[in-house]
């Protein structure tokens, strides 16, 4: 069988220019309504670029039929995720957890530390159960409803939740990509946390002064009369009780036990179906249709929330927006995208073309410096190519591992630079499968939170300024004679 021929630079580059000037173009016509399908047509038609280069080089089309289909198959555990966060979504609504966070953030949380207050609040629930998803679509969602009340800004209320999601996830041993990292580089799970901490503390501290400063810079007197409004439609429609937290406690106790989040959020989206027959009869019995007979009639408007998501009427449009939405059918746009952004990057590393561009950059990475920032910006670039944050971690950490291994430097240098240029950057890229699913919950696109998410930005550049200072760069001791005997 013949082999198929290793791609040029010229290669490389056709589909990923064809993908930034669709991209480009869809943002520019369709603005924030890109991600429900222009995005998804300029990630096919790059596919289709990508695919025409392989085919070019010697690739059949079954083999590059197979690499489309297994980078689906990498996005069906997120696919399962996104859509149980949406029926999630709407039984925390119908029950009144969600309500009950907001009622209950409205008359704790003070206007001018909101925003520090809630970055710190996600960092802490994210460390806690070592997801950045699971936080920003239950506490998440719950601020944004919050800052609503306080007059506050939502993109940064966002930019802060996303802020402290990612930091707590992490640095948490729990996460998913904390252990992805030092099992790709090499290097000890621990060795590779206790590293993390010399960028990842500093970066989060600059944000959390940052937000404190917007907080106390922002005008909300004009806001404060409008608390006493939404205490009122949410007391009028709920039953406001902390009997109603009880959902998120179960949720996020099994998340600490280490539950898969899968069955965790579908195990705490029943919980808030059952909380809202128990608890919220008033609101159901106010939205059932009487000709169907009470019992059915509840039945069946618990079951439409799994999957078309809650709806109310209070009176007041900006309340409606606030105390409607999830269901499994909202998140199948984002499915969508998810899938048409995994196809793409895995056209796009069966053919060689991801490679191309990591061989290209090690030429001119002839520091210590210089390799660990073309690491990073390796991985924030597999994060706009593929679309994902796992292969933003596999794919540069397998390619530079030698790398690092030749120059003398410890595997917790990789593992580290890893998870400061791959996680934290992946939910700042709209087709990105983690802005994408930030973008469902937070209903917010990542182009407008990323200015806002310091935490996000921060990072990056301070590990490449740690790295070109030589601050905490983990160099191999030489075995020692005896050691070698």
């Amino acid at each position: 069988m013949k082999q198929p021929k290793q791609p040029s630079f010229l290669d490389a580059f056709v589909p990923i220019t064809v993908l930034v000037c669709l991209l480009g173009a869809a943002v520019y016509l369709y603005g924030d309504s890109s991600s429900s399908g222009p995005n998804q047509i300029a990630l096919l038609f790059a596919t289709f670029t990508a695919a025409l280069v392989g085919l070019k080089n010697g690739y059949t089309w079954k083999t590059l039929e197979e690499a489309m289909i297994k980078g689906i198959t990498l996005s069906l555990g997120a696919i399962l995720i996104l859509l149980m966060v949406g029926a999630l979504i709407g039984t925390w609504l119908l029950s009144g957890t969600v309500p009950t966070l907001i009622y209950y953030g409205l008359q704790i949380i003070s206007p001018s530390w909101f925003y520090a207050a809630s970055c710190m609040i996600c960092g802490i629930v994210a460390m806690s159960i070592g997801s950045s998803w699971t936080t920003a679509a239950t506490i998440g969602v719950a601020l944004l409803g919050v800052a609503t009340g306080l007059g506050l800004d939502q993109v940064v209320t966002a930019g802060a939740v996303i802020s402290g999601a990612y930091f707590g996830d992490k640095l948490s041993p729990l996460s998913e990509t904390t252990n992805l990292a030092p099992a790709v580089a090499g290097s000890d799970l621990f060795e590779h946390i206790q590293h993390m901490l010399w960028t990842t503390v500093p970066s989060f501290v600059i944000a959390l002064i940052i937000f404190t400063f917007m907080g106390f810079s922002a005008d909300v007197n004009s806001d404060i009369g409008r608390i006493e409004e939404i205490v009122t439609i949410l007391k009028g429609n709920f039953n406001i009780n902390p009997v109603m937290l009880v959902p998120l406690l179960v949720l996020l106790g099994l998340a600490f036990k280490k539950m898969p989040a899968f069955p965790a959020i579908s195990i705490g989206a029943v919980v808030g179906a059952v909380w809202a027959m128990l608890f919220q009869g008033d609101l159901i019995h106010s939205q059932v249709d009487a000709s169907q007979g009470e019992v059915v009639g509840y039945f069946k408007l618990v079951w439409a929330t799994f999957y078309e998501g809650f709806s109310i009427t209070t009176g007041d449009g900006k309340m409606d927006d606030l105390l409607s939405g999830g269901g499994m059918s909202n998140m199948l746009n984002t499915t969508w995208l998810v899938m048409t952004a995994l196809m793409f990057g895995a056209i796009m590393e069966k053919t060689g073309l991801l490679d191309i561009f990591v061989r290209s950059i090690l030429k001119i990475a002839k520091s210590t410096g210089s390799l660990i920032a073309a690491t990073i910006a390796t991985c924030i670039g597999t994060n706009i190519v593929a679309a994902d944050q796992y292969i933003a971690i596999v794919v540069p950490g397998r390619m530079f591992k030698e790398e690092y291994k030749k120059r003398g430097l410890k595997p917790v240098n990789l593992s580290r630079t890893l998870e400061d240029g791959g996680t934290i950057t992946s939910p700042l890229i709209p087709w990105n499968t983690c802005g994408a699913y930030m973008q469902s919950v937070l209903l917010i696109n990542p182009f407008d939170y990323a200015l806002y998410a310091f935490f996000n930005l921060i990072n990056p550049v301070l590990a490449v300024i740690y790295a070109y200072l030589g601050i905490k760069i983990l160099r191999i001791k030489p075995k020692s004679m005896s050691e070698q005997a």
